[in-house]
């Protein structure tokens, strides 16, 4: 029996987004107007009442340069230092920098930007090679204090990473890098891998009017030059007038979701799915009832909502172009909610069960509760209703006990009962447990997270959450439902399909990537694309290969959106791994990993590489690299304790793969490479481990299959048959278990139980013509036995 083969990790494709930081070298970092851009002012000379809103406004300001001025007005001196390890860290305000005490002296870094203003203000400082990072001290403007940047915004990783703080010197505060365009306006990274240098620079400070309405110079022309009282037909620029409900959310959403580019010239009135990826539930950023848990990433809760589904609701019907929120005074608070809600709005201490005047009896109060991450505020724009047997279930908030912080959460689960005689907890409550559930690799509930995801009432969000995690499951329902959702009227869900279709080899498979990569949407068609690179020679017609090859175009121009994000470079990496040029994906994986020293999950792609050539003292190195950075990663230790094996050092492999299975105990392979390398000496244990994978991937035929092999070796053939009839019923075109089970019964001297499997084996259609042959010998054998 051929064993411990590595099967190629699950490969994430979603960028990594961090929080806010770009760079620069100089003070100074804006540039001339790029062609066609005028700049803000030039507006003010027609627009003078909304520059002065605008220029005020959060969204003006977004970005601003440190003065004296503004610190005498926003900031109080620090009084404590921020400790962080040996290092102190003091910001002076006079001086304008922020001093370092380190055991070896003292260092000062300017302040030369102010980044934020509502909740939060981050300061950024010059750093070698283009970079703006973001300094390790910032300041509360609410409780009016200063506090650790990184120690205050912990980070959420996928299982078998360790959440934690990410230094304040590390890529995700680094401006260029991280922050992007959402702070600036017209900004161009400018970033020279070769040199991993950046000469960042952008039209303005904060978002200016041209960064949703577009460039401006032809719009100033033709105003000019237009007879006053006459009507322009064409203005010139980009007009929200006529944008649908979807168009407004998507030029906001660019600045308010948790995504990855896959391609970068976005204009509003753009689909943002022609842009981006999006981020959802399977991502530990969120809570498995999809409250946020690290930063707020709007975009994905609005897409929850009910409001926004109903196609009508758009950010700026609530929000001013500034980002002002219209309804502020509490005589207006609920009025945002009348168009649709006129009965709950008129008579709101009905529904609400709070006195009028109170903050309870405002719509968003239970509908739009306020959470923090990093210090910063931020409301749920999901806008359902208050879930505390969601905050039992799985520690998520709830909007009762945010405002009533005496009480629990089994208190506000029984109000909420009292009031609403109908469950309205548990259609949430339900989708959320098989987030949960599948984030756990528990399929338990596997039925149930299929038949979700094909649900007429399915929340696009929580199926895309779902089919991005049952592919870990390996079952072979999950197929034909990818299948089927690969079709969805959501591009978001069709896309998340073809991604989850990349490891599965079947003519079915093929054909809908295939299509898929003639999508309507290039997120859809980018997805298919890249689970259609490791597939060669497909028999493509002349049409299918012109529409394969440009998106596979699109695809690759993706990747690399974002040159100087490691993701970019370990996707890259992924790429060329499926299409077998191990060499050019070391490459890849060496890019990110200089660009990312963390980044686990190229570390241990980078190790199987290596693996791959034959390179196993490289593979070794970089997996011990891997595990002195998270001990209890499964992957590294999984893959660890194959080339233990590899190597012969039972020992070693056996401690790995039984670390790897403590750390996921879903991990069906390392219980069935566990029983392979037990069985020399210890069957029983080997027999257990064996039954545990197959249990746990009952749709790997593998698995049951080694484990009555042992079984039969050990001498129990009775469970042996058990399990091979169980699984040819199962799997009827796995070859080796009918002759396993022929020899079985042939040995228990069952010569009709063997004649019948043979027979079936022969009958059975996708049986490989070499096993019908073996088959056929044997059932021959068979017969002259049996003649007198």
């Amino acid at each position: 029996m051929k064993t411990l083969k590595s099967p190629m990790m699950v490969l994430l494709a979603m960028i990594l987004m961090g929080s806010a930081v770009v760079a620069a070298e100089k003070k100074q970092n804006t540039r001339p107007p790029a062609s066609g851009f005028a700049g803000s002012v030039s507006c003010r000379g027609c627009h003078e009442r909304f520059y002065q809103l605008w220029s005020t406004s959060l969204h003006g300001l977004a970005m601003q340069p440190y003065t004296p001025e503004f610190a005498k007005a926003r900031l109080t001196q620090q009084q404590n230092a921020v400790v962080i390890g040996e290092f102190k860290y003091q910001a002076d305000l006079k001086g304008g920098v922020v001093i370092e005490t380190a055991p070896k002296g003292k260092k000062k870094y300017p302040i030369e930007h102010v980044l934020g203003g509502k909740n939060v203000c981050y300061f950024l400082t010059p750093f070698p090679k283009g970079r703006l990072q973001t300094l390790p001290v910032a300041y509360d403007l609410n409780k009016r204090e200063w506090f650790d940047t990184a120690a205050s915004g912990i980070r959420h990783f996928p299982a078998g990473e360790t959440d934690r703080p990410v230094h304040w010197k590390e890529s995700p505060y680094t401006f260029n890098t991280a922050c992007y365009s959402c702070h600036v306006s017209q900004l161009l990274t400018n970033y020279d891998l070769k040199t991993d240098r950046y000469k960042t620079t952008w039209a303005e400070p904060g978002i200016n009017c041209e960064s949703c309405h577009g460039p401006s110079v032809e719009h100033n022309r033709v105003f000019r030059e237009t007879p006053e009282g006459r009507k322009l037909q064409d203005p010139k620029i980009i007009s929200w007038k006529n944008f649908t409900p979807e168009q407004k959310n998507a030029a906001c959403s660019i600045c308010h979701a948790k995504m990855s580019v896959i391609a970068e010239n976005f204009e509003p009135g753009d689909r943002f799915f022609d842009h981006f990826d999006l981020a959802t539930l399977e991502d530990p950023d969120f809570y498995p009832d999809g409250r946020d848990l690290g930063e707020n990433y709007t975009y994905t809760s609005w897409m929850m909502s009910p409001c926004g589904k109903a196609g009508t609701l758009h950010c700026v019907i609530c929000h001013t172009s500034s980002g002002r929120y219209r309804f502020k005074a509490d005589e207006k608070a609920n009025e945002a909610c009348m168009p649709c809600h006129e009965k709950n709005v008129k008579d709101a201490p009905v529904h609400t069960h709070h006195k009028e005047g109170s903050a309870g009896n405002k719509c968003i109060s239970c509908h739009m509760p306020m959470t923090s991450f990093a210090r910063m505020n931020r409301t749920d724009h999901s806008m359902l209703p208050p879930t505390p047997a969601a905050t039992l279930a799985f520690k998520s908030p709830n909007a009762c006990n945010i405002c009533h912080t005496d009480k629990d959460a089994a208190w506000a689960d029984r109000v909420v009962r009292e009031w609403r005689p109908r469950d309205y907890q548990a259609p949430l409550l339900a989708r959320a447990s098989l987030v949960d559930a599948g984030r756990r690799r528990d399929w338990s509930k596997l039925p149930e997270m299929l038949s979700y995801v094909m649900s007429k009432d399915r929340d696009e969000v929580f199926a895309t959450s779902l089919i991005r995690i049952i592919p870990a499951s390996g079952d072979p329902r999950v197929v034909p439902v990818l299948i089927e959702a690969i079709e969805d009227p959501s591009p978001l869900v069709r896309s998340a399909a073809a991604a989850a279709l990349q490891n599965v080899p079947t003519k079915e498979t093929v054909q809908a990537l295939v299509d898929a990569t003639g999508d309507d949407y290039r997120l859809v068609r980018v997805r298919a694309a890249a689970s259609l690179a490791g597939y060669q020679n497909i028999p493509l017609d002349d049409a299918q290969k012109k529409t394969v090859e440009s998106a596979t175009r699109e695809y690759l121009s993706s990747i690399l959106s974002r040159p100087d994000q490691w993701s970019s470079h370990y996707n890259m990496g992924n790429y060329y791994m499926d299409r077998g040029d191990i060499k050019s994906a070391l490459a890849s994986y060496d890019t990110a990993l200089k660009l990312e020293p963390h980044a686990l999950r190229a570390m241990v792609n980078e190790s199987m590489a290596y693996a791959r050539l034959g390179e196993n003292r490289k593979a070794g190195d970089m997996l011990r690299k891997a595990l002195k950075m998270a001990p209890d990663n499964a992957e590294a230790n999984f893959n660890m304790g194959l080339l233990k094996a590899e190597e012969n050092d039972t020992q070693g492999a056996e401690r790995h793969l039984k670390a790897a299975l403590k750390a996921d105990p879903q991990m069906a392979q390392a219980a069935y490479n566990l029983c392979v390398i037990l069985s020399r000496d210890r069957i029983d244990e080997a027999i257990g481990f064996c039954r545990q994978a197959t249990e746990l991937r009952p749709g790997e035929p593998r698995y049951a299959y080694t484990l009555a092999f042992y079984q039969e070796q050990k001498g129990d053939s009775g469970s042996a048959a058990m399990v091979l009839e169980d699984l040819v019923d199962r799997i009827p075109v796995h070859s080796d278990s009918y002759l396993l089970l022929g020899s079985i019964y042939e040995k228990q001297g069952k010569k009709e139980e063997a004649e019948r499997i043979y027979k079936r084996a022969l009958e059975t259609k996708g049986i490989p013509d070499i096993y019908k042959y073996s088959i056929a010998v044997r059932l021959n054998s068979l017969k002259q036995e049996n003649e007198p």
